[in-house]
């Protein structure tokens, strides 16, 4: 039987810094592996990093980039990495070595025990008091309203089998958030727990807007049941406005007064009107993707690749051991 092929796909926006060292890290913990690749994308760097990957593809044929056009966000990234990466596995991580690449021997090891995706579980033990608990009500509130379940600490540091990924690879959506889209398709999955590691150099990419915004897609894109509470909440309010009609009704021709309190009516209104806004807010960003899923366009450009280094062939590989056999002493 042939050594399964392992690929390891990483997004990398301005981490010129990182790159050699990660890919340094990932040659000695592939080493024990015959066949790897590892395939960096550059989503739109603004730094050296494509010279960099330029140099290290020189250097090494297992070692392939993807530049992008422009900066499409990490997710996009990801998915141009998977479109591309040949393995019979491919292990998801970010470059700015937070996911340590130690882990990998754990993650194949899974993988060969039969398991289809194996999920890095992040601790939390270090995290700053106010992202722990926005992260916490995240997945809270996207948990409540999915028909599926997303573990609280999960990454985008995962192993996927190769029918995992040719399943990804068949969806046609343009909105991507893979922590929700992973556990929607199913197959067999196991977990490991991790402790990020520190960034060697630089700083995070992912400001608060940036967070925020890939929060609402995970949202949008994991369950329509936000429509299904404008509903609830615009029938709320209608029955409350018709209770309090009949209570003026009934205060009028019971007592002869009208009820009393313009302050109260004001606020009333404004209740209503707000509740009102944001409710066709939350159908405006359902609309939104419709739009941009109806245009059809990709979800990532090419700029630049490095070509893939040829296959060896099994019988290459035996003669090169061979070899290296007759020249021992």
């Amino acid at each position: 039987m042939r050594e399964r092929k392992i690929s390891v796909v990483a997004p990398a926006f301005n981490e010129a810094e990182n790159l050699p060292v990660l890919i340094d890290r990932l040659r000695s913990v592939l080493a024990p592996y015959d066949d790897y690749e590892i395939v960096i994308v550059d989503d739109g760097s603004r730094d050296r990093s494509l010279e960099v990957l330029r140099a290290l593809a020189d250097e090494d044929g297992r070692v392939r980039f993807l530049s992008l056009s422009r900066n499409f966000g990490h997710q996009n990234a990801l998915k141009a990495g998977l479109d591309h990466a040949t393995g019979d596995c491919v292990i998801m991580l970010d470059a700015d070595l937070q996911h340590p690449p130690e882990l990998i021997p754990a993650m194949v090891e899974r993988w060969r025990e039969g398991f289809e995706v194996v999920n890095m579980i992040r601790r939390d033990d270090d995290t700053p008091a106010f992202k722990k608990w926005t992260a916490a009500l995240f997945y809270r509130f996207v948990n409540a309203i999915s028909d599926f379940k997303i573990r609280p600490g999960a990454a985008d540091f995962r192993l996927l089998d190769r029918k995992v990924v040719d399943a990804l690879n068949r969806l046609g959506e343009r909105t991507l958030f893979f922590r929700g889209i992973i556990p929607w398709l199913g197959f067999r999955q196991c977990e490991i727990e991790y402790a990020p590691a520190a960034r060697a150099h630089g700083s995070s990419k992912y400001d608060l807007s940036r967070m925020a915004l890939l929060a609402l897609d995970g949202i949008i894109s994991s369950s329509t049941r936000p429509l299904r509470l404008s509903t609830i909440l615009g029938l709320a309010m209608s029955t409350l406005a018709m209770l309090y009609a009949a209570y003026a009704v009934t205060v009028k021709l019971a007592l002869g007064t009208a009820v009393s309190g313009w302050t109260s009516l004001l606020m009333g209104v404004m209740l209503l009107g707000g509740v009102q806004l944001v409710m066709l807010g939350i159908v405006g960003e359902y609309i939104g993707r419709i739009l941009l899923e109806t245009k059809g366009r990709p979800a990532y450009i090419v700029r630049e690749r490095s070509e893939p280094a040829a296959a060896e062939s099994p019988v290459a590989r035996l003669q090169a051991r061979l070899e290296g056999l007759r020249a021992l002493p």
